[in-house]
């Protein structure tokens, strides 16, 4: 006859506050560098709609790009110097994320068979997937436009020519393969700003729907930005 003993009370852990005061740190380091990255994503946007003025005019701003802090700076090291910084950022935002993704993992050490379902938005089911979407359409965005490898033109003092010849309607699966990519990005960036935006102190009812409101105003308008200019290629508004 099997004997009942009754389960042992699992002591609980002492929550550490130098490891909590790290924890605070590491959300702090992810909304520093994810508003960083959004600022980025805008100035960067805002210089991809200067395609719709003309191709001399997207062409023009380029060389002012390689040119910037001339004659302080040697050519083109303002670009070279911005690619270092955004990857320090970049960087910091995965590894502080990577981090307190494993500690959340760590602090739920027991694995039920039926584990009870996680309330959460859309955006924050799929941050690890859409990261690697992400990661993947960046390393093709650097070797189709910045370096010019697989680009069709690959001409890096016709950079308007570059993009038309990218997002060319024969090319459609380049346009489809940016959308996704920028689905993406919309879906971390609505969760992400959400985050951080909590992060910086909106606790409050209203602090929340503010936070939700800014975060789904900030996917949408940079989305549809930075969509906005294949698209235009594609239906040959732009040429």
């Amino acid at each position: 006859m099997a004997v009942l003993t009754a389960p042992r009370a699992v002591p609980k852990k002492r929550n550490r506050p130098g490891r909590r005061t790290s924890s605070v740190g590491l959300k702090l380091v992810m909304a520093a560098s994810g508003i960083l990255l959004v600022l980025f994503l805008f100035a960067h946007m805002l210089g991809n709609l200067k395609i719709f003025v003309g191709a001399e005019a997207f062409d023009h701003y380029a060389a002012w790009l390689r040119e910037l802090g001339s004659p302080v700076l040697p050519h083109q090291w303002y670009l070279w110097i911005q690619r270092g910084g955004l990857t320090v950022v970049v960087v910091a935002h995965v590894v502080a994320a990577t981090i307190l993704a494993r500690r959340a993992r760590a602090a739920r050490p027991v694995r039920y068979a039926h584990r009870p379902k996680v309330q959460g938005s859309y955006a924050a089911r799929t941050m690890r997937w859409g990261g690697v979407i992400i990661l993947l359409f960046v390393v093709f965005h650097i070797l189709d436009l910045t370096t010019g490898t697989v680009n069709p033109v690959g001409d890096p003092h016709h950079p308007a020519a570059n993009v038309v010849a990218d997002f060319a309607p024969a090319r459609w699966y380049v346009t489809l393969f940016y959308t996704l990519a920028l689905v993406a990005v919309g879906f971390h960036l609505r969760h992400g700003v959400f985050s951080a935006l909590r992060t910086l102190g909106q606790r409050t009812a209203r602090g929340e729907r503010f936070a939700r409101t800014a975060a789904l105003a900030v996917a949408v308008v940079l989305v549809a930005g930075y969509l906005s200019v294949p698209f235009a290629v594609l239906t040959g508004l732009v040429s």
